[in-house]
C-alpha cells in the first residue's frame, strides 16, 4: 500500500500494527520530494539524515513494542522559521541567509520526544507577514487545484507539501491566518491554536502577541494528534463526537461583505450540513468585530516593524517591496496609539466572550476569495494589497480575539469553514469538529 496517501493518523496506527515501517516511510518521502518537478518549490531544505536517524530509532522502538504516541514514525515537514539544530532556519528572507541555529525549537523538541520524524525545511512567505503565499525572494509553492495560483500564506509550503502528499502532516505558524489561509486553498485542516498554549521559544517572530503555532493535516485526528505531540500532552477525546444540540453562531456582517461567490455558496453548503446533522443554527451580526478589527493596522505592523527594523534597514534591497512596505507602514504609529489600541482591544475580547458565551462555535468562511493569480500578485503591487487585506480579514478574527480556530474545506474547492471558539478550548473545537468534519463528508 502506498501509505503516502493515508492520514498521518492511519500510518501511525499502520506502524503500530506492524503494516508499516517508519524507515520504509520516511525513505518513501524523501524519494518523492526529491522526484517531484516541483520539490523545490516547496521544501526550501530536506534533512535526510535527521530524517533516517529518527525513522530509525521508531522502527526500533515499535519492534520492542514501545512505541511513544500514536504518531511515532510518521514523517511530518516543518515551516522555515522554526528553528532545527544545525539546519538553517531562515523564514523565507534573504535577509536571514546562511542562519543556522545551534538549537531546536522547542516545539520540534517535544513533537521529537514523541516520534515525529522531521524530513525537513517547507518555504514560506517572507518573514510570514502575507496571507497569499507568493515569494520571489526562495520560493512560491504550486497551489494543489493550480500551479499558477497563490498557495496561501504564509505557511505556503507547509500547506503544499501535505496536500501533494509529500508528508503525512505539517507545522505551520499563524499570526493572521497564516495556517487557515493554505489550509482552505488546499483542501486542508488546519487548527490555530490558542496564543500562548504552544511556547514560541525558538521560533522566527512576527509578532509575539499574535503568533502561534498550529498543524496543517488532512483530518481533525490528525491535527488532534498533532496538537498532543507538539507539547508531548494527550490527545482530545474523539470519540462519539456529535453535532446533536450543538449551538452555532453564524457571524454575519463583516465576513460577508465582498466576499466572492465561490467561498459563500461552499459556506452556506456546509451549514446546511451541519444543521442537518443536528446542530441549532443561529445568524446575527456582532458591533464589536468591526470595532476590534477597526484597530489592527495599530496592533500588527507596528510590532512587526519593531521586531524587525534593524535588521530590514540594513539591507532593504533584499526584501520583496510589497513585504517591505508592509513592514513599513508599522513606522508611522505612535505608542501611545498601539498601547491604547490594546487597552480597547482588551475590552473588546470581554465584550466579545460575553456576546458569543453560549455557543459552541461561531462560524465563518475561512477565506472570503479564492486562490489569486500568483504572477499578477508578483507584478501588480495594488492588486497584491488588496487581495491580501481581503485573504485575512475573516482569519484574523480568531487572532484579534485570541480565540481557536479549526478550519475544515467545505467540499467546493479552495474553500473552507471556520470554527472558531474560546480560548483554550481546543480539545472541545476538535470534539466538535470531528462531528463537523463527518457531517461534511
Amino acid at each position: 500500500m502506498d501509505w503516502r496517501a493515508a492520514t498521518a493518523a492511519e500510518q501511525g496506527r499502520a506502524i503500530a500494527a506492524g503494516k508499516a515501517d517508519p524507515v520504509d516511510l520516511a525513505e518513501s518521502y524523501l524519494e518523492a520530494v526529491n522526484a517531484a518537478p516541483e520539490g523545490t518549490r516547496i521544501y526550501a531544505r530536506l534533512t535526510p539524515d535527521r530524517a533516517r536517524d529518527e525513522a530509525m530509532a521508531a522502527r526500533a522502538r515499535a519492534k520492542a513494542g514501545m512505541l511513544r504516541g500514536p504518531l511515532d514514525g510518521v514523517p511530518v515537514s516543518w515551516k522555515d522559521l522554526y528553528d532545527t539544530a544545525g539546519v538553517a532556519t531562515e523564514a523565507g528572507s534573504r535577509l536571514l541567509q546562511g542562519r543556522v541555529p545551534a538549537a531546536d525549537a522547542e516545539v520540534l523538541r517535544q513533537a521529537t520526544l514523541q516520534g515525529l520524524v522531521c524530513l525537513g525545511k517547507t518555504h514560506m512567505t517572507e518573514l510570514a507577514f502575507s496571507g497569499l503565499g507568493v515569494n520571489p525572494s526562495t520560493a512560491t509553492p504550486p497551489n494543489v487545484h493550480d500551479p499558477r495560483l497563490a498557495p496561501g500564506g504564509s505557511s505556503s509550503g507547509a500547506a503544499v507539501s501535505v496536500a501533494r502528499r509529500l508528508a503525512a502532516a505539517a507545522v505551520g505558524s499563524d499570526t493572521g491566518g497564516s495556517v487557515r489561509v493554505p489550509a482552505v486553498w488546499n483542501d486542508l485542516v488546519g487548527l490555530k491554536t490558542t496564543h500562548g498554549r504552544l511556547p514560541l521559544t525558538g521560533v522566527v517572530p512576527l509578532c509575539l502577541r499574535f503568533d502561534t503555532v498550529g498543524p496543517l493535516a488532512r483530518s481533525v485526528e490528525d491535527c488532534a494528534l498533532m496538537l498532543a505531540a507538539l507539547e508531548s500532552g494527550r490527545p482530545a477525546d474523539l470519540r462519539g463526537a456529535s453535532l446533536a444540540r450543538a449551538r452555532l453562531l453564524v457571524l454575519e456582517g463583516l465576513p460577508l461583505q465582498e466576499a466572492r461567490p465561490e467561498p459563500v455558496r461552499g459556506f452556506e453548503a456546509a451549514v446546511e450540513r451541519l444543521a442537518r446533522a443536528g446542530a441549532r443554527i443561529e445568524r446575527r451580526s456582532l458591533p464589536v468585530v468591526d470595532a476590534a478589527m477597526a484597530l489592527s493596522g495599530v496592533l500588527f505592523a507596528p510590532e512587526a516593524y519593531g521586531l524587525w527594523k534593524d535588521v530590514i534597514e540594513a539591507n532593504p534591497v533584499a526584501m520583496f517591496p510589497v513585504i517591505l512596505e508592509r513592514f513599513r507602514t508599522g513606522a508611522g504609529v505612535s505608542a501611545a496609539d498601539y498601547v491604547a489600541a490594546w487597552a480597547k482591544l482588551e475590552g473588546l475580547r470581554a465584550q466579545w466572550h460575553a456576546a458569543t458565551a453560549g455557543y459552541d462555535a461561531v462560524l465563518v468562511p475561512t477565506a472570503p476569495n479564492l486562490p489569486p493569480d500568483a504572477a499578477r500578485l508578483l507584478q501588480d503591487p495594488a492588486y497584491f494589497a488588496a487581495e491580501n487585506l481581503l485573504t485575512l480579514r475573516n482569519t484574523r478574527i480568531g487572532n484579534v480575539f485570541g480565540l481557536c480556530v479549526l478550519t475544515l474545506p467545505t467540499g467546493l474547492p479552495a474553500t473552507g469553514v471556520s470554527l472558531m471558539a474560546a480560548p483554550g478550548a481546543e480539545e472541545r473545537l476538535l470534539r466538535l469538529g470531528a462531528a463537523a468534519e463527518a457531517a461534511l463528508g
